[in-house]
C-alpha cells in the first residue's frame, strides 16, 4: 500500500483553485496573504484537515477550512467541495472597491443634471462618498 504523500499549501491553494497559478500561491505565502491561526504560513508548511487558513488576494479576503486534500487541479465543481468558505457574510457583501458601489443612472439623452438635481442627487446619496 502507498503511503499517502504530504501536501504543501501552495498546493493545495493552486489545486482549489484559490489562485490561478502555483506561482502565484507560493508568492501569496512566502508575502505573508496565507496565515493559518494568525501565522503567516510558509509555501512548504503541510496541510492537514480540519485547519483554518486566512487567505488574501489583493482587497479580498476569505477563511477557508480543510475539509478533504487535494493533491492535483481538478474542476471547479469538484475543488469547492474540498473545503468550507467560512469568510464573514459582512466582509462578501461589502463593497470591495469603489467600481463595485452603487451608481445613480440617469436616462439616455436626459443631458446634464440641473443644479437643483444635482443637490438632490447629492442629499439621497447622503455623503456616501465623502471624505471623514
Amino acid at each position: 500500500m502507498k503511503e499517502i504523500e504530504k501536501l504543501r499549501i501552495d498546493k493545495y491553494l493552486w489545486a482549489i483553485r484559490l489562485f490561478k497559478t502555483r506561482s502565484l500561491a507560493t508568492d501569496a505565502c512566502k508575502a505573508g496573504r496565507v496565515k493559518l491561526n494568525g501565522q503567516n504560513s510558509k509555501p512548504s508548511a503541510i496541510v492537514k484537515v480540519g485547519e483554518i487558513y486566512q487567505v488574501s488576494k489583493g482587497i479580498e479576503k476569505k477563511v477557508i477550512e480543510v475539509v478533504e486534500l487535494l493533491y492535483n487541479r481538478v474542476e471547479a465543481k469538484i475543488a469547492v467541495t474540498k473545503y468550507k468558505d467560512l469568510t464573514p457574510v459582512e466582509e462578501t457583501h461589502a463593497f470591495k472597491s469603489m467600481f463595485h458601489a452603487p451608481t445613480l443612472k440617469r436616462d439616455r439623452g436626459a443631458g446634464r443634471p440641473t443644479k437643483k438635481e444635482r443637490r438632490e442627487t447629492d442629499d439621497l446619496i447622503g455623503g456616501m462618498f465623502d471624505e471623514a
